[in-house]
């Protein structure tokens, strides 16, 4: 029952978080809110069957689990624990790999995407004394992104160059070197995984969809704190009348995703929802410790 209520919890939280703005204004929390309802939907859906299956024990998961070992290894099970209970473990533990799987291609493909791109980098880009710390590509494109991982890269186009003035450029730079810092790519590779593991699940598509919209918007934050909110919302609005736009497989660019939103947030001066992020952040933490608790019970 516990495991089902997170669940349910989980979706009616992930429905709020779906349709509030308050999220708008304080992406980071409401970044947080996410990870901790995608860690216990995906701890729920691996709880739920083995709490069923290991009913007959009356423990915590996590004691009920050491029993089972320990009885299998002798060969005897309890009274109530049949083949069918043994199914319902096993399609936990199933569920369990399954996300674990799915966790690891997702690493693997960003991993071979980026190293491969990072190599292309390496035979063409250039780099430019007008934008120190980036990399120049001889593109004409609109094209300003940031290529995660142990050694980022930031990455503009010489479209990008033609395209912005200075302040505008200058913005995006640091909105780019935002994502690097706070290794964005991190926290959108479990949200990632979700989708491939659950594909039927719409709800967490919308999850992905709306924690990479956060993760922009984070951004954006980043750079409106050093050179305020219209040079960046000039350079977004240059990005989405620009005719062909690209960023690569594995990157996070600027101009990819909801820029009529992203600009709109800027030119509208609203004070952080600190109350309502405190109080989502502190039910979804809540939500996401009860699987883990009964785990570890």
């Amino acid at each position: 029952m516990h495991f089902a209520a997170a669940m349910l919890a989980c979706w009616l939280i992930a429905q709020v978080l779906t349709r509030s703005t308050w999220t708008w204004r304080t992406p980071r929390v409401a970044i947080l809110c996410w990870q901790a309802v995608g860690l216990a939907a995906g701890l729920s859906a691996v709880g739920l069957p083995i709490a069923i299956g290991l009913a007959a024990y009356d423990r915590g998961t996590g004691s009920a689990l050491l029993a089972l070992a320990n009885d299998l290894w002798h060969s005897t099970l309890p009274v109530g624990v049949g083949p069918v209970h043994l199914g319902l473990v096993g399609v936990g533990f199933g569920i369990g790999a399954v996300l674990l799987t799915s966790t690891v291609r997702s690493i693997h493909g960003t991993v071979r995407a980026q190293r491969r791109h990072r190599d292309l980098l390496a035979l063409v880009a250039r780099q430019d004394p007008t934008v120190p710390g980036a990399l120049v590509l001889d593109h004409p494109s609109a094209a300003a992104y940031c290529l995660p991982g142990v050694k980022p890269r930031v990455v503009v186009s010489a479209g990008t160059l033609s395209l912005l003035d200075r302040a505008e450029l200058e913005a995006v730079l640091t909105h780019e070197r935002a994502h690097a810092e706070e290794r964005h790519d991190l926290v959108l590779m479990p949200f990632t995984a979700l989708c491939r593991a659950l594909p039927w699940l719409r709800w967490v598509h919308e999850a992905h969809e709306r924690v990479s919209l956060l993760v922009e918007m984070r951004a954006d934050d980043k750079a409106r704190e050093l050179h305020a909110e219209a040079p960046l919302a000039g350079a977004l609005r240059r990005f989405a009348a620009a005719e062909n736009r690209i960023t690569p497989v594995g990157t996070l660019g600027l101009g990819d995703r909801d820029l009529d939103v992203r600009v709109q947030r800027l030119m509208v001066a609203e004070r952080p929802a600190r109350l309502i992020g405190a109080t989502a952040l502190t039910v979804a933490t809540t939500v996401a410790a009860l699987p883990i608790s009964l785990f570890l019970s």
